[in-house]
């Protein structure tokens, strides 16, 4: 390769750098540490050379394989009728014969073979022990490889746990894949041509379209069988499509589809989180318009009560009026006054006084049972706001599965929240001072302590009763203290429109007043309950915030991520 093209492939090698760098640094972001790991290792392998991973069952023949392959006259790989190899050995070139040991499960062998110049070699142990014992396999090498070399026994290549794992490297990792059936010597052909076809139908169902399957045996190439170990052919399929300066290419293009297949799955992994996002902002949405509309018919069931109550009121007091206005009558005073020190006749003063009594003795008690009704329906509305809001929770949306494959924490974190949102609402119904409103009550010992005693949601009624008949002693006591006010001043018998007009001013204040402390301490206490109730989702709120925010980043950097690819891939292209 000259020194041009040397210096393109190290360019294009930097910049596949830095994206890997950006997708490592992203899997830190959402916490998933395995394929942290992976992507760390990716990283790690990009100035490596194009690399063979070897991969089949436990005494397929895999070591024998790669010895004939690379120097029939070494055994590069141990070779031995039990299972020898119980590490991940990767095979690489060096000026020197020497193996450094990686780590308890990996170790690096160099070897001076020309074709090592171009590729390296990753001999694995049997798919059917990596699962126990060796995840480094799957974990490391599979993202990171360039070509995947399934080595099947000739006499038994339909074994499931290979054919599982083969499941793993293509739809997991869609790597590139070629078939080898390995010990030939062993098989008639008749028999072997039976399991080539098996082979090649397996692996076009499982979405190969053109499988390529080899079959050779390692035993002839050692022993020189050259014409008939069918290693010819696989060299020829390596020099032809790897090999000859390809290989560097292969391994750039096989970088970029390991990092989009990567960023994707991290990006379909964002949209599931986006539609749990999308469902518990439609679900908080949904709390608030509910509460909302219901604290809006509560408000509209307070004003008609004031309107009935205030109905009765008119009632009342516009008949007190017509009685004072009568009883003020000139000649009916003269008759009281003179018939009171000859007969049993009452007296003005005495009948005022007992006018006043009789107005307050009905107002309190044709208002506070007009209160008394009015509000067990107010009352029914606001349990029912409770009520709904605590089923709303308990029927809340999850897309989002504690088993998903990328996001499974942030899916726990969800049900955790939720969960806890639950435990605290139930709790929050339960206890009677959630329902309370120290505001609406001046003097809470004038209430009794029997609303202490209620459960939770049960004593709104008995709350809403008490700040009902505590406005309405305070009003009617207001306006009956301003009338007898009204009453005792001056002299009566000169002063009818006077004291009608003061009657008249006082009831028309008491009306108001009425009016707007009732209104005014109802629509009070439901909007405070109202809130109360919306401040238990606050850590709720909070999750959505935080995931709205992470999930916009991680679009974000999907697309940079997939525009940078794009741009080296077609590059490529035109080289």
């Amino acid at each position: 390769m000259n020194t041009v093209l040397d210096q393109k492939i190290n360019a294009y090698r930097g910049q596949l750098d830095e994206i890997v760098k950006e997708l490592h640094e992203i899997t830190g972001v959402i916490g998933h540490n395995d394929l942290e790991k992976t992507v760390g290792e990716l990283r790690s392998r990009i100035k490596e050379p194009f690399m063979f991973v070897i991969v089949g069952e436990v005494k397929a023949g895999k070591s024998s394989f790669v010895n004939a392959l690379l120097d029939p006259s070494k055994e590069i790989c141990k070779v031995a009728p039990q299972p020898m190899t119980d590490t991940i050995q990767q095979i690489v070139y060096g000026e020197e014969e020497k193996i450094e040991i990686i780590s308890p499960y990996l170790k690096r062998i160099f070897q001076p073979v020309e074709i090592l110049k171009e590729i390296a070699i990753v001999d694995t142990p049997g798919t059917n022990t990596i699962a126990d014992h060796h995840q480094e396999i799957t974990e490391n090498f599979i993202p990171a490889s360039d070509l995947i070399v399934f080595v099947f026994e000739s006499k038994n290549p339909y074994r499931q746990s290979a054919w599982d794992f083969f499941n793993y490297i293509h739809k997991e990792w869609h790597r590139k894949v070629i078939f080898v059936l390995q010990q030939k010597d062993l098989m008639v052909p008749a028999d072997l041509v039976v399991n080539i076809n098996g082979v090649k139908e397996y692996a076009i169902k499982k979405g190969i379209s053109n499988p390529n399957v080899f079959v050779v045996s390692a035993k002839m190439e050692i022993e020189h069988n050259l014409e008939e170990s069918g290693f010819k052919d696989i060299r020829s399929y390596i020099a032809d499509n790897i090999t000859g300066g390809k290989a560097p290419f292969l391994k750039l293009e096989n970088i970029i589809n390991t990092s989009r297949n990567i960023n994707t799955r991290i990006y379909n992994g964002v949209q599931d989180r986006m539609k749990q996002l999308q469902a518990d902002k439609h679900f908080r949405l949904d709390i608030k318009e509910s509460l909302a509309v219901q604290e809006k018919k509560s408000a509209a069931q307070v004003d008609v009560l004031v309107e009935n109550i205030l109905a009765s009121y008119d009632n009342i007091t516009r008949k007190k009026e017509a009685e004072l206005e009568e009883g003020l009558n000139f000649f009916t005073l003269i008759k009281r006054s003179f018939g009171s020190f000859f007969t049993k006749q009452k007296s003005a003063k005495v009948w005022l006084a007992e006018l006043s009594t009789e107005l307050e003795t009905e107002l309190n008690a044709t208002l506070k049972s007009k209160l008394n009704n009015g509000v067990v329906d107010i009352a029914d509305s606001i349990q029912q706001m409770a009520k709904m809001i605590d089923l709303k929770i308990k029927n809340s949306d999850t897309v989002l599965k504690d088993d998903h494959e990328l996001f499974s924490e942030i899916a726990e974190r969800r049900i955790n929240v939720l969960r806890e949102l639950q435990e605290t609402f139930k709790e929050f119904m339960e206890k009677s001072e959630n329902f309370t409103e120290s505001g609406l009550f001046p003097d809470q010992g004038s209430m009794g302590g029997n609303f202490v005693t209620g459960s939770g949601i049960a004593v709104i009624g008995m709350i809403l009763t008490s700040v009902t008949n505590i406005s309405v002693v305070d009003v009617t006591g207001g306006i009956l203290t301003a009338v007898g006010l009204v009453f005792a001043g001056g002299s009566i018998s000169f002063q009818k429109r006077k004291v009608l007009k003061g009657y008249q001013k006082e009831i028309a204040n008491g009306r108001q007043i009425l009016a707007d402390e009732v209104s005014h301490k109802l629509k009070t206490y439901i909007t405070s309950i109202k809130n109360k109730i919306d401040s238990n989702f606050v850590k709720f709120d909070h999750l959505i915030e935080t995931e709205e925010k992470q999930i916009n980043y991680l679009n974000e950097r999907y697309e940079t991520i997939e525009n940078k690819l794009g741009k080296i891939e077609v590059e490529l292209e035109e080289m």
